[in-house]
């Protein structure tokens, strides 16, 4: 399908219709698409118009949310959801100076988080409301596999729900092998996200890893020569002796 035929805008869409895009499983291509996070840094009304608390006149309500900017290093940790604010600020708090550019950043903190399914200590950067989010959801699996993609915003925490499901998809031969007591309890407490392997592959997966992965499910290896050779002496001699007659021997 030739793009230059088409606006740029819809150049996305149409490239994930053909090639490997096109055959990408359904189930990847229906994580692809966005939806809006939940938000953090403001609180939404939900309402178009409200009573002036002054006048008593109806206004109009302007639910704008505040633009975010997530840097590169909020996908290798756990940021619950916050990012970087960009705006201004007035010189020596006077409003009648210059304004001047400002970023408001989130307070990071290194802590050690076990995961109970991949039975292993993570020493991850978070924030303080990543540690509220953890704490209410009982425990770092629960929050990683309740979270949705939008809202968790990590690369990081992508791969750890990956994981977590490949192990709850494979539970008898990854998780805790040596200790089959110990896997069912774990298994039953988890098992509420459990989802198809084939399904739990893909999750967390960005569009070219996703690509790469898809090309070589496709890839085959050719046969050797020699074994085609082979294959076909066997069949040709095959052949041959089921045409030859049978020779009946007379008592």
């Amino acid at each position: 399908m030739p793009l230059h035929k088409y606006p740029p805008k819809i150049w996305d869409a149409l490239k994930m219709k053909q090639g490997v895009y096109g055959r990408l499983p359904k189930h990847y291509l229906k994580s692809l698409e966005s939806k809006e996070p939940t938000p953090v840094h403001f609180k939404p009304l939900g309402v178009k118009y409200r009573a002036n608390p002054k006048t008593g006149q109806k206004e109009r309500v302007q639910d704008v949310p505040l633009p975010i900017c997530y840097p590169p290093e909020s996908q290798e940790g756990l940021w619950g959801g916050e990012g970087w604010i960009r705006g201004y600020r007035y010189a020596n708090n006077d409003k009648m100076s210059t304004r001047l550019k400002k970023i408001w950043k989130p307070q990071l903190f290194e802590r050690e988080l076990y995961s109970e399914i991949l039975d292993h200590k993570f020493t991850i950067k978070v924030t303080p409301r990543t540690l509220d989010l953890i704490d209410a959801a009982y425990g770092l699996d629960f929050y990683i596999l309740k979270t949705p993609k939008e809202d968790l915003n990590s690369k990081l925490g992508m791969d750890l729900k990956r994981a977590m499901l490949l192990r709850l998809a494979r539970k008898d031969q990854t998780l805790y092998p040596d200790d089959p007591v110990k896997r069912e309890k774990v298994y039953h407490k988890y098992k509420q996200f459990e989802i198809p392997e084939d399904e739990a592959e893909w999750v967390g997966l960005n569009l070219e890893e996703a690509v790469e992965k898809q090309r070589q499910l496709e890839y085959k290896e050719p046969e050797p020569l020699f074994k085609t050779c082979v294959d076909k002496l066997v069949e040709e001699l095959t052949i041959q002796k089921l045409s030859e007659p049978k020779v009946i021997e007379k008592k």
